[in-house]
């Protein structure tokens, strides 16, 4: 049976968590490119000495969100494509697909540190990388499952380059088991597609262009599917 975290590590972890939660307030107010532990620090009342007694540099305050907010998506789109049968192919898309909208709209500023503009000065480093890939393993497994059950029909896509085929054979080993070129090519676009929509909704693109924004969404999605060879 594990052991009970101490006192003391109860305490670190509460207040890491109220330095990273003031972190995410201030990157709502101004952005991720002016995100400061003093300022922090400021909010929370501390000495910053006292702070980075917790984060060391502001960049491993951000990675630390980083983290956090791909894990949260990545569980929120676990989660959607749990609760539909295994053989819902087209029910899963949908799911996993309307879980990445409904996080991003409920988390904008989230949203926009994982997939906005790179912060200036900041390189994320690989502890990075197992969180931003939750979400990809959902749609890979997707892929893959409807692929062995026959669910697809043949895209009609260009064949990949050589360069592309190296690369989608990085792919299909991490997520997209036992799928071939033809089909990995355009699922791998239509994952791409389906966060530039959710991007364009939120970061303004359509604005005073499309109304329903929710019904231009499902209609996307469903045409991004196709790309694949998934029915919808």
């Amino acid at each position: 049976m594990p052991s009970r975290p101490s006192a003391r590590e109860r305490v670190r972890a509460e207040i890491t968590r109220e330095i990273a939660d003031a972190a995410r307030a201030q990157l709502a107010a101004d952005g991720a490119a002016a995100l400061s532990l003093r300022a922090v620090a400021r909010e929370l009342g501390m000495v910053s000495s006292a702070v980075y007694r917790y984060f060391a540099s502001r960049d491993e305050l951000l990675t630390a969100l980083i983290i956090d907010g791909y894990n949260a998506l990545g569980a929120a789109i676990e989660q959607a494509d749990a609760v539909r049968p295994r053989e819902d192919f087209t029910g899963r898309w949908q799911a996993a697909t309307g879980a990445a909208r409904d996080w991003a709209l409920a988390h904008p500023h989230e949203y926009a540190l994982l997939y906005g503009s790179p912060v200036p000065g900041y390189q994320a480093p690989a502890d990075t990388i197992v969180p931003a890939a939750r979400s990809a393993v959902v749609f890979g497994r997707l892929v893959a499952d409807a692929h062995a059950a026959g669910a697809l029909t043949a895209p009609a896509a260009p064949a990949p380059s050589a360069t592309l085929a190296t690369d989608l054979t990085q792919i299909r080993d991490a997520v997209m088991p036992a799928v071939p070129d033809e089909i990995a090519a355009p699922a791998v676009t239509a994952w791409a597609g389906v966060f530039g929509v959710i991007s364009f909704e939120l970061f303004g693109q359509f604005n005073n262009v499309i109304t329903d924004r929710a019904a231009y969404f499902a209609h996307a999605t469903a045409s991004l599917a196709r790309l694949f060879g998934l029915p919808t």
